[in-house]
């Protein structure tokens, strides 16, 4: 009795979880929101130097007393929503680098978004490539989440104290109160993780079609 080998494909009778058409759709989408979002952020980056802009700033004052309260209870605010007609240039520039560093973490996501549905589309995860962009957007999400953060805090911190500045008593003082989302920094560092997989992937592979 002689033996063959099957060199075919297995076949496909399986219900794909995303087919080629799905994982089209799934790029177009990306594309069209990588467009749409950085539109929004050019144009509210704009606005920094055109003004006028609102701006949610970090009050911390205990003058600032909130008054009407029930149950006995007492409060200050710590937020004031201000509509400033013309920004100084260093503040928006703050807060413009802010803005598109935010962007660009967007961006990373949806690049990322973007090429696991082109390997899916095409069939093929554990390339060198992917373990490249992976690796690189979440190390670019990392970094530009984190100083995209820093910055902004600053900038408003700078512009709360410029508009409550005359209105203080000696002693008194603006402070950020606003806390930090460690979110892009942990999402980036999976990302990275993820990459470290996809290159363990790869080298399963490069075996398992070395005993083929």
């Amino acid at each position: 009795m002689k033996l063959t080998e099957k060199t075919s494909r297995p076949e496909e009778g399986g219900k794909k979880i995303v087919s080629r058409m799905d994982a089209t759709l799934l790029m177009i989408a990306t594309a069209l929101a990588a467009v749409l979002t950085t539109s929004l952020s050019v144009a509210g980056i704009a606005g920094y130097f055109t003004g006028p802009v609102t701006l949610e700033l970090p009050i911390a004052s205990t003058n600032q007393a909130a008054s009407g309260l029930r149950l006995g209870s007492n409060g200050h605010y710590t937020a004031l929503s201000a509509t400033i007609p013309s920004l100084p240039s260093e503040l928006a520039d703050l807060l413009a680098w802010s803005a598109a560093l935010s962007q660009l973490g967007v961006l990373a996501i949806q690049a990322l978004v973007f090429l696991l549905a082109f390997r899916l589309r095409s069939a093929v995860l554990f390339t060198a490539k992917s373990v490249w962009i992976i690796g690189a957007c979440g190390a670019i999400l990392a970094l530009v989440g984190t100083v995209g953060q820093v910055l902004n805090g600053w900038a408003l911190t700078r512009v709360a104290d410029m508009v409550a500045g005359s209105g203080r008593n000696p002693g008194e003082s603006v402070i950020l109160e606003a806390e930090f989302n460690a979110a892009p920094l942990m999402l980036g560092i999976v990302l990275v993780l993820v990459a470290a997989v996809f290159q363990y992937g790869r080298r399963l592979q490069r075996d398992t079609e070395g005993l083929v």
